[in-house]
């Protein structure tokens, strides 16, 4: 949504109840951010999800835009009636909300530079609704600003092809990571487990995210591309195949290798042994896929994003070989 800055933000100008995931739709005297998605990944069903950043980068939670002339009138005009005609605003509500107003009406702008719509655009903080209890929703604290047409608005976080893929970024959704096992779901103490994914199940994803508002006309997309499955068998007493419990990812896309007879005396290449039963319960056994991912955009731009992961649980019963003495 589009804000002002903190010092203005009663129920500020420029704030909405709206999401970024609207195309150019107003929620009241709001004008929501004008950035559309298309694609969601490859993930379907409930066990599906959004990918987790590698380390502590996180994709912004805010951001600025380009607002026409007449849009910005309309957002500020509105939202100031809205405020000072509600009995039920505090007063020093209304004031802010007036002394925001006059900056851009009667003081440092005239009539919202009204008479110079052809020679560029407001610039306003957005932040995403989704993070509006996130302090770094906050940092975008610039009151609105005049860009004119071919300038390069000069704040930080202003919207740019990358700035969009990192959007993009958060709206990626993966498939779950339930693996097939052999045997499957009960095992055996000390049996070697094979685990597999089918190559049909983890192909590349991507989302793409655009902007083409108050003349500014950009876009990316974000493409994650799985290169590695952890298990994790859910106790200490068992033995992952490799020992670090990373299966890489098979050049036709699948992960290990599918069980097959005569395989029995092999040692599988992505698996687990366990070394103890579960008893009368079951072990959570944890699959989480590493996914590359990088991003292309307008004007020859692109480049790595933080690699993502995305894991489940699934129950694994394990049994102890049971012996008859004659």
């Amino acid at each position: 949504m589009l804000v002002a800055s903190p010092a203005f933000a009663a129920r500020g100008p420029g704030g909405s109840d709206g999401g970024v995931k609207t195309s150019g739709k107003k929620s009241g005297n709001a004008i929501e951010s004008r950035i559309t998605y298309s694609g969601t990944g490859g993930g379907t069903g409930a066990a599906a999800g959004n990918v987790t950043p590698v380390g502590d980068w996180t994709p912004p939670a805010c951001w600025y835009e380009p607002v026409s002339a007449k849009e910005f009138q309309k957002q500020v005009e509105g939202q100031y009636n809205e405020v000072v005609n509600d009995p039920q605003q505090p007063n020093y509500a209304k004031s802010a909300t007036g002394q925001f107003r006059d900056i851009y009406k009667d003081g440092k702008y005239k009539n919202y530079n009204l008479d110079k719509a052809g020679e560029g655009n407001w610039w306003v903080a957005v932040q995403d609704p989704a993070r509006m209890d996130d302090p770094d929703a906050f940092t975008c604290s610039e009151l609105p600003f005049w860009v004119k047409n071919g300038d390069t608005p000069t704040v930080k976080s202003a919207v740019t092809p990358q700035i969009l893929a990192e959007l993009a970024y958060n709206r990626i959704i993966l498939p779950n990571t339930k693996i097939t096992l052999a045997p499957k779901d009960t095992t055996k103490v000390n049996l070697p487990t094979w685990a597999w994914l089918d190559k049909a199940t983890f192909q590349e994803v991507s989302v793409t995210a655009a902007l083409n508002a108050a003349g500014l006309d950009i876009q990316a997309t974000t493409t994650a591309k799985p290169v590695a499955l952890k298990l994790e068998p859910g106790t200490d007493d068992a033995q992952t195949y490799p020992a670090s419990g990373e299966c890489t990812i098979n050049a036709d896309g699948s992960i290990g290798e599918p069980y097959a007879k005569g395989k029995a005396d092999r040692t599988p290449p992505c698996g687990i042994k366990y070394l103890r039963s579960s008893a009368d319960g079951a072990f959570k056994l944890r699959a989480t896929v590493t996914w590359q991912i990088n991003w292309t955009g307008t004007g020859g731009t692109g480049g790595d994003l933080p690699d993502g992961t995305f894991g489940t649980a699934q129950d694994v019963t394990v049994q102890e070989i049971q012996s008859v003495n004659r």
